[in-house]
């Protein structure tokens, strides 16, 4: 967590230009350098296999979804650990139905929580409110010393803010209650993959092998 302390104002501004932008990954990259992201990836809690499987999904789940919702709707498709989240809003039950089975047809999801609401599409303001809303999420996230940022997924819709990683009970609570907190935020929603106290030391004893060398 010391060495993380480094990082977390450049990582504020980051998370900021990306609520202005909607690029999180490429603003940070900006930001703070190759070098830093790749200390952010090498002490990401999934393997180095799954976080590109994982950027996979997300990029051949918005392909088929785009080919199969058009201007029908607005969904966003979210992978953590191979667990996906389907956000946004759908013409009707079917098309609700269709989304999750094609995006659970992709090679490498391992499940699916479907969240697609059956609604008109929110407007720019309101998914504008939504990007600023996870970059205030993510920024406290970042100021609490309790909380390792870099674990935690953050996906906002309409207000409502999802929660993502692997994390331990412990750490799943401080960050809902700490997400609860941030202005804007109507409800959050946990989808945390729990992981045990030993295996988090465990975790961090290796990422602190692999700074050293």
């Amino acid at each position: 967590m010391n060495k993380w302390t480094r990082f977390k104002r450049p990582l504020m501004f980051a998370v900021l230009c990306g609520s202005v932008a909607l690029s999180l990954q490429g603003c940070v990259e900006m930001v703070i350098g190759s070098a830093v992201m790749g200390t952010l990836a090498a002490s990401d809690r999934r393997t180095f296999g799954a976080q590109t499987e994982d950027k996979e999904i997300v990029i051949k789940g918005e392909a088929r979804v785009a080919r199969l919702v058009g201007d029908a709707g607005h969904v966003n498709v979210a992978s953590f650990n191979r667990k996906v989240l389907l956000t946004g809003e759908v013409r009707d039950q079917t098309m609700k139905s269709a989304v999750e089975r094609e995006v659970g047809a992709i090679e490498g999801v391992q499940s699916i929580v479907n969240e697609l609401e059956v609604a008109g599409m929110s407007s720019f303001t309101s998914r504008s409110n939504d990007t600023l809303i996870t970059g205030k999420v993510k920024a406290t996230f970042v100021d609490n010393k309790e909380l390792y940022a870099n674990a935690i997924k953050v996906v906002t819709e309409r207000g409502i803010v999802y929660l993502m990683g692997r994390v331990t009970s412990r750490e799943g609570q401080l960050a809902a209650e700490a997400a609860r907190n941030v202005g804007g935020v109507q409800k959050v929603v946990k989808i945390f993959e729990y992981i045990s106290e030993d295996d988090l030391k465990q975790m961090t004893r290796q990422n602190e092998s692999k700074e050293k060398a």
